[in-house]
């Protein structure tokens, strides 16, 4: 099996994933990878695992370099079964490791999933694990995404193991940044940012101060390729999402059951770019919802239409609706349109679901009954103008 070397005896002992293309929800049209790390010292620590099914490829990578049995720590940074789905397995063969997790959340987290008695070591802020030459620093993270997350920092190497924090979902043959790309790398890192770090904004920005000081070079997250090269890049980036920046950039997101939705969602983004404004149109039907996601994380405007069915909403416009007020993107603005038969009610149902996404609503008046004639057209062309100037104010 395939390792790689990080530096003198810190090695990636993970698993490549390459035919995964749902994560809960989330679309990895690129599969991912489980990245787990050895470092062999006087001490030798194992820092996360793998999803279960991918236990033999860890084991492994392990066996050509160290016996399981020599294991003094394995560090879990997150509960999530992803990362710890082999932790049964590997702490029947380490047996005389301890497991290093957070106090609290952490702990506790394991014990309610896997119920076993393991002698836990907890840590907190600061907390020091002594391998004799190096020595690992615990950084919490909570929040990122879960209560129990933390980051694991090798103090003479400088590397961050970061676990979900500048991760992406990517199945490659090549481990660090520079062998695969940014053109490649930086699409799925934003992909996941908007789809699973985004709610946490303030968190984040949090989080990149704390590391901040600690003279990183290298961060090797949980998923995806390890940063070597590009390391600030991926922070710049992280920044920026954090604080919400956007660009001068348009959604109309929509469904349509005879036409007329979709008629007037082409109106408005002919509306938008007839001003300069990047538009881009996207039909719940036919499009991913995680890769919308990932252009609502930069876009100032969001623009949702559906037809009315049973005095609502599309279910897929709901359903969309529902997972982008579980994200709460920041510094948006946005309004419904849609078209209905006799009697209306999606419009309204729309506008109030983004209202508690936190988007800020644009006073408009498209809602039309059956199909649209030139002049509602005209109406909904001109609204497309009116919210590409609010964006490229």
């Amino acid at each position: 099996m395939s390792q790689a070397t990080l530096s003198e005896g810190v090695y990636w002992v993970g698993a490549v994933d390459w035919n995964i293309r749902n994560f809960h929800g989330y679309s990895t049209h690129l599969g991912t990878t489980y990245n787990a790390y050895l470092v062999v010292d006087e001490k030798i620590a194992l820092i996360d695992t793998v999803k279960a099914p991918f236990y033999d490829q860890m084991l492994a990578r392990v066996k050509e370099i160290v016996s399981p049995e020599d294991i003094d720590y394995v560090v879990s940074n997150h509960v999530e079964m992803d990362h710890s789905g082999s932790l049964p397995m590997i702490m029947r063969e380490a047996k005389n490791a301890k497991l290093v997790t957070l106090e609290k959340f952490g702990e506790g987290g394991l014990q309610k999933t896997f119920h076993s008695n393991w002698p836990f070591e907890t840590v907190k802020e600061g907390s020091e694990l002594d391998l004799g030459k190096r020595k690992l620093v615990f950084v919490p993270t909570p929040m990122l995404h879960w209560p129990d997350s933390m980051c694991s920092y090798l103090v003479e190497d400088r590397i961050l193991f970061s676990m979900d924090v500048f991760g992406q979902h990517l199945a490659t043959s090549a481990r660090f940044d520079d062998e695969v790309g940014l053109d490649v790398i930086m699409p799925e890192s934003a992909k996941y940012y908007a789809n699973i770090l985004m709610p946490f904004g303030d968190l984040v920005g949090r989080a990149l101060d704390k590391l901040g000081g600690l003279g990183i070079r290298m961060v090797a997250p949980s998923h995806g390729v390890i940063w070597r090269s590009h390391l600030e890049t991926i922070v710049n980036a992280y920044a920026s999402w954090g604080k919400g920046e956007t660009k001068n950039k348009a959604l109309v997101i929509y469904d349509t059951m005879w036409g007329s939705t979709e008629k007037m969602a082409h109106a408005l983004v002919e509306g938008i770019i007839s001003e300069g404004v990047e538009a881009k149109l996207y039909n719940l039907t036919k499009s991913d919802q995680s890769d919308i996601i990932k252009e609502v994380l930069d876009t100032r405007a969001i623009l949702v239409g559906s037809p009315t069915l049973n005095n609502g909403m599309f279910p897929s416009v709901a359903g969309f609706l529902c997972y982008v007020k579980g994200l709460k993107p920041r510094g948006k603005i946005g309004a419904a349109f849609g078209s209905h038969g006799w009697a209306g009610g999606a419009v309204k149902a729309i506008e109030q679901e983004l209202g508690q996404a936190g988007v800020e609503l644009v006073d408009s008046d498209i809602a039309f009954k059956f199909v649209p004639g030139a002049d509602e057209i005209q109406k909904c062309i001109d609204f497309g103008r009116v919210i590409a100037k609010k964006v490229a104010q």
